[in-house]
């Protein structure tokens, strides 16, 4: 199996150190999303993991921790934006976030660290000019550190609809998806970066822009787990190009605080739940109830080959 670390919040940002106890516990608890009394428990046996994916938009945490994922194959999936607290409300400075990365990527090596530019975004001080200027900034800065980009455009949920109508967001037209695109690919191919869209229908292949698979079992392949025979992700859009894994985060729980954030509702609800956080649970920020349904999700490994084993 591959896991999840995490679609839903920033584990290596603030829960990393609960992460690290899970896997040497071998076991961690989920709450099914849609149905909070539901409760997975996962088996992390180190013959189950094929991988671990990370999504971060700070993972400075872990960087004098990375030792005690030895024997894992794991990638980052390292969100960096140019927006300020406005969009982004309570993050570290650029600076530091560029300094993040470069350490990242000296450490684990370039391949393990994919840079994610998304979701983009237009109001009257984002425009595209901004955007323009913002990626090509921060490509060149990056140059060395990664070897692939992933961008994505806005997506429109309901619940996030207030914060983005307050600040007069809006999603790129086609038109304005195209325009910032082929502005990037020139930019990208200019520091030798592979450029990827995230769960985006548009085509962009004429301009050297593939559809990513953000969770992807070819990329573990070649970081050392051997041939995945691993299927599409059926829970997640049609768009999207990731194959199966299972994400052990939880909605609601990610401090960062920003606008377009699908994750969160609101940052009262957060820091609510953030306050149940134990280091030593096997539930994130949440506890065992007696009205809780428990059951042993079944796992395997993914590795060609090897599924009948376990």
């Amino acid at each position: 199996m591959i896991i999840g670390a995490s679609r839903r919040t920033d584990i290596p940002a603030y829960y990393f150190d609960w992460l690290l106890e899970r896997l040497k516990e071998q076991f961690v608890l989920v709450r099914n999303p849609m149905n909070q009394r539901q409760v997975s428990r996962v088996s992390l046996k180190p013959e189950l993991v094929d991988g671990i994916v990370f999504w971060s938009k700070n993972p400075e945490p872990v960087l004098k921790k990375l030792k005690q994922l030895d024997g894992y194959v794991y990638y980052f999936q390292f969100t960096l934006n140019a927006y300020d607290t406005d969009i982004e409300a309570a993050l570290p400075s650029l600076q530091q976030r560029l300094d993040t990365f470069g350490r990242l990527a000296e450490a684990v090596g370039t391949e393990r660290v994919l840079w994610r530019y998304d979701p983009i975004l237009l109001n009257s001080r984002y425009d595209l000019a901004y955007h323009k200027e913002a990626f090509a900034h921060l490509a060149e800065r990056l140059a060395g550190s990664t070897e692939k980009c992933i961008i994505s455009f806005l997506d429109c949920y309901p619940k996030i609809n207030k914060r983005l109508a307050a600040s007069q967001i809006r999603p790129p037209s086609a038109a304005e998806q195209r325009e910032l695109a082929g502005q990037f690919a020139v930019t990208a191919q200019k520091y030798a970066l592979k450029l990827a869209t995230c769960a985006e229908s548009i085509e962009l292949a004429d301009l050297g822009i593939s559809h990513a698979s953000c969770v992807d079992a070819a990329l573990l392949a070649r970081l050392g787990s051997g041939r995945l025979t691993a299927a599409k992700d059926k829970n997640q859009r049609s768009e999207c190009g990731c194959v199966e894994s299972i994400d052990i985060g939880a909605y609601d729980t990610c401090l960062h605080g920003c606008s377009y954030c699908y994750a969160n509702h609101s940052m009262p609800g957060i820091v609510k739940k953030h306050a149940l956080f134990n280091v030593h649970a096997p539930l994130l920020c949440s506890s065992l109830q007696a009205e809780d349904k428990l059951t042993e999700r079944k796992v395997y490994s993914l590795l060609a080959g090897q599924q009948e084993l376990f």
